[in-house]
């Protein structure tokens, strides 16, 4: 929009906001701009630039100044973008207008802001000093930490677009100098938060019972990736890592599933996976009635697992007892799953008793290559079950059945295990491993409720678990 000033002729070239900003006329534009304030970003017809761009890239600090500080119903737009993409402070590093550069930024515009070509105001920066062999406006960038590494659509970082030739030395170091600064700094900070990583690792991992083999090789994954992580904060150039698909082979109730959903938070902590969520499927959700229905079925629930770990229970059920049993469609919702198992979108658990799962293994030739860790989780001991009774009770949520109650400090661990040694019998706990836990402490709190009177008024009483409870809890289970 064009406006007249009151102090020239009618006959007098119109100015535009623009017009004011390129010039630096200041007292023209703020009579202009407060009385028409639409102007503040208005944009003009060749570049799409508002004021602030034409301000910024003419040096003109008193008018970037005064539409930083703007009052008016309406915000300068700091990240406004012309027809390149360029930002306000791409507008000044390109043209070496240092002190619009300093108050932009004093003012929180976006240091790494990229143009349409990937280019940052750095990479702009150095192209001006390159032309006119003065960098004050990189240094400012600098001082605000400007990413020296930040690569435009070519893959060209600021340091690449400098000549070897002996006129660039002063600003090939500097950039090198701050460049060196800040892969120390991210080396610094990756390296602490690799150790508050693995922290986490070992929390999770405290959880789980035995296992000693799997912790062993969920170490190694998380330590590898940790220290890619470094790597690539330190400038190194390192290939991907794909986690691979195994067989949890095992008993009822010895955690497999547990695991799995300890492995799916692990692995998404440390980068592997981009989610932590685990899909459960069973036969069921996986196989149709009718030709043509498990393809479907199947691809939906590898669909809903992307991005994360497919876990399939009792996998053996997909492979018929009888090879002549040509109705039988599990072996096509294997065959879906295997199809899709080297594209690196889902890491793939089955999981089963150990003998059946043999039949898994031998049905698809593939399936050896594609699955190349296998894990036996075997039956808990009674050391093993009262180590699990007490993380159980050391963790309870408000979910829990248990929220809200202790242990009596009688429970100890070798309490707790004699107790199980003494009340259940080897056939018991193979067949219920970690399921045995559970019902213990359902039956041991309502054995605590039976002996508790209404009257009782002790808040410790009235929530805590006793050796007798326990055993109680045991014996019910017994009948």
């Amino acid at each position: 929009m064009q406006r007249y000033p009151d102090q020239r002729s009618r006959s007098a070239k119109p100015v535009t906001i623009h017009g004011y900003a390129q010039s630096g006329d200041l007292l023209g534009f703020q009579k202009l701009l407060r009385e028409n304030p639409s102007l503040l970003n208005e944009r003009n017809a060749v570049m799409a630039q508002t004021p602030l761009h034409v301000s910024a890239g003419y040096n003109k600090a008193e008018i970037v100044k005064f539409l930083l500080d703007w009052q008016g119903p309406d915000k300068v737009e700091l990240e406004a973008r012309n027809m390149y993409g360029e930002t306000p402070l791409h507008m000044a590093a390109k043209n070496g207008c240092n002190d619009a550069a300093r108050l932009l930024l004093v003012h929180g515009a976006f240091i790494e802001a990229k143009a349409n070509n990937g280019m940052t105001p750095l990479h702009l920066a150095v192209w001006y000093s390159l032309r006119a062999e003065e960098f004050s406006t990189v240094k400012t960038l600098l001082e605000y930490n400007a990413d020296c590494s930040a690569k435009d659509d070519e893959g060209m970082t600021p340091l690449n677009h400098l000549s070897k030739g002996r006129e660039n030395g002063k600003l090939q170091a500097l950039l090198l100098s701050h460049f060196e600064e800040q892969r120390r700094r991210r080396a610094i900070e990756a390296c602490s938060e690799t150790k508050a990583k693995m922290d986490e690792l070992e929390n999770e991992l405290s959880n789980i019972v035995g296992l000693h083999e799997l912790k062993v090789q969920l170490r190694k994954w998380a330590k590898g990736m940790l220290l890619d992580e470094r790597r690539k904060a330190l400038g190194l150039k390192v290939g991907t890592r794909r986690p691979p698909h195994m067989a949890f082979l095992g008993n009822p109730g010895t955690g497999k599933t547990m695991v799995a959903r300890i492995l799916g938070r692990l692995l998404h902590m440390v980068g592997i996976l981009p989610t932590d969520k685990v899909t459960e499927v069973q036969r069921t959700d996986l196989v149709g009635e009718f030709v043509g229905h498990t393809g479907p079925k199947t691809r939906r629930k590898i669909k809903d697992a992307e991005g994360g770990i497919l876990f399939v229970d009792e996998a053996y059920r997909l492979i018929p007892m009888q090879k002549a049993d040509d109705k039988d469609y599990g072996l096509e919702a294997l065959e879906e799953i295997m199809s899709v198992m080297d594209s690196g979108k889902i890491v793939v658990i089955f999981a089963g008793y150990s003998e059946p799962m043999k039949r898994v293994i031998a049905s698809n030739e593939g399936f050896c290559r594609r699955v190349t860790k296998f894990f036996n989780f075997s039956d808990f001991s009674s050391e093993d079950l009262a180590k699990i009774l007490h993380i159980k009770m050391n963790n309870q949520t408000e979910e829990s059945l248990l929220y809200g109650f202790q242990l009596h400090s009688s429970c100890s661990i070798e309490a707790v295990a004699e107790l199980i040694r003494g009340e259940t019998t080897e056939k018991q706990c193979k067949e219920m491993n970690g399921g045995l836990v559970d019902t213990m402490l359902v039956n041991a709190r309502e054995s605590l409720d039976l002996r508790l009177n209404f009257d009782c008024i002790d808040t410790d009483e009235l929530r805590t678990i006793t050796l007798e409870d326990l055993q109680a809890g045991l014996r019910i289970l017994s009948q």
